[in-house]
């Protein structure tokens, strides 16, 4: 099987499609939905989008890693991630035979 990944271009080509909106309107929805969801995110920590999923934000402490090629330890600092869980009703489409 093939790993191919589903981009921008894609989802704004079937926008574009489906739709029927240039493909510049289509691009700039794309991007006003992303960028939407990233400041939501980032706002509230826990942004809920009905039938599709969750994200939240986890904060993840400093700790020690190790290059497993050299065994040098390294410092990685604290940051925060993005989690996402998918949506009771999307595991079931995902899951159907």
């Amino acid at each position: 099987m093939e790993k191919r990944n589903f981009t921008r271009k894609d989802l704004t080509n079937k926008i574009h499609k489906i739709v029927g909106f240039s493909k510049n309107f289509s691009a700039s929805i794309v991007d006003n939905i992303f960028e939407m969801l990233i400041v939501e995110i980032n706002r509230s920590k826990f942004t809920k989008i009905p039938k599709f999923g969750t994200f939240k934000i986890q904060e993840k402490k400093e700790r020690i890693g190790r290059n497993p090629k050299t065994k040098i330890e390294v410092k990685i600092s604290s940051r925060k991630v993005v989690k996402f869980k998918t949506s009771k009703m999307l595991n079931e489409k995902l899951n159907q035979k």
